[in-house]
């Protein structure tokens, strides 16, 4: 039977543990970010959003509350540490300290070799990589000083399986999936968990189903930015407490295939 779509944007808040709690989303101004925050807001979490771009994060926020929903964003370039230091002494003095930590933020960009500018090379690692460490350099010593929390990157199947055009994006994912195992068995001893979520094709307003070949996904449909969400939840919730270092795929089946539906060896 086919899943009705409409029907996964709102969930339920289903951990208790999380309300109360500061969480901050990068990127979290449209596609899976915006579900992110949209659905830990849900759950009773202060919820901080930035990215680049002003209008996106206020649309965001001003859905957020409407739903009766906490949210504040930040404008910034994840990229700049100067930027990011301010970000985090505005959300502490908004919200208080960071507790849960989503890294999002992106450029999704897939070109052959030789069209690879070093521009993009370097933006893309900068909003992706240098980001992650940037964050998470900040959040750890004030998570180790409570002795528990949560972070989680955003990757993509691009990490293990490799798109066609998919440089320079699908290098920045292995990248936060070697940081994920590295920083996740670092700081298990503080009771800090770090993993990742690799969505594969994700239904956004952005890449719509005219866009995507979902006949290359097993389950024949998109995912969306709920769905993901629904994992991020998970991830923060006590429900997830011995699970850390792990890049988890949520791709309607994409990366256990050997080969394409319907194509035979």
């Amino acid at each position: 039977m086919a899943i009705d779509i409409s029907t996964l944007v709102e969930k339920p808040a289903c951990y208790p543990e999380l309300r109360g709690q500061v969480a901050l989303v990068t990127g979290g101004g449209t596609g899976i970010g915006r579900g992110i925050a949209i659905r830990l807001a849900d759950e009773g979490m202060k919820v901080a959003i930035c990215g680049r771009r002003p209008d996106p994060l206020t649309e965001t926020v001003e859905f957020i509350t409407a739903r009766g929903g906490t949210a504040y964003a930040v404008p910034t370039d994840v990229g700049d540490e100067a930027a990011v230091a301010r970000l985090f002494t505005e959300i502490e003095a908004h919200f208080g300290q960071v507790e849960a930590l989503i890294h999002n933020a992106m450029i999704m960009k897939m070109v052959p070799l030789q069209q690879v500018t070093n521009e993009l090379w370097e933006e893309s690692f900068a909003t992706s990589c240098r980001a992650a460490y940037f964050f998470t350099r900040y959040v750890v010593p004030q998570m180790k000083v409570r002795g528990r929390g949560g972070i989680v990157f955003i990757s993509s199947v691009g990490g293990l399986r490799a798109h066609l055009p998919g440089l320079p994006y699908d290098a920045t994912k292995g990248a936060l999936d070697a940081m994920v195992r590295t920083l996740g068995i670092e700081v298990a001893p503080y009771h800090i968990r770090v993993n990742a979520l690799a969505p594969g094709s994700i239904w956004t307003r952005h890449i719509t189903p005219e866009r995507m070949q979902s006949g290359k996904v097993p389950m024949r449909r998109h995912g969306t930015p709920a769905e993901m969400a629904a994992v991020i939840a998970f991830l923060l919730s006590d429900q997830s407490s011995y699970l850390t270092g792990q890049v988890l795929y949520v791709d309607g089946g994409t990366t256990a295939q050997l080969s394409l539906p319907g194509v035979w060896l």
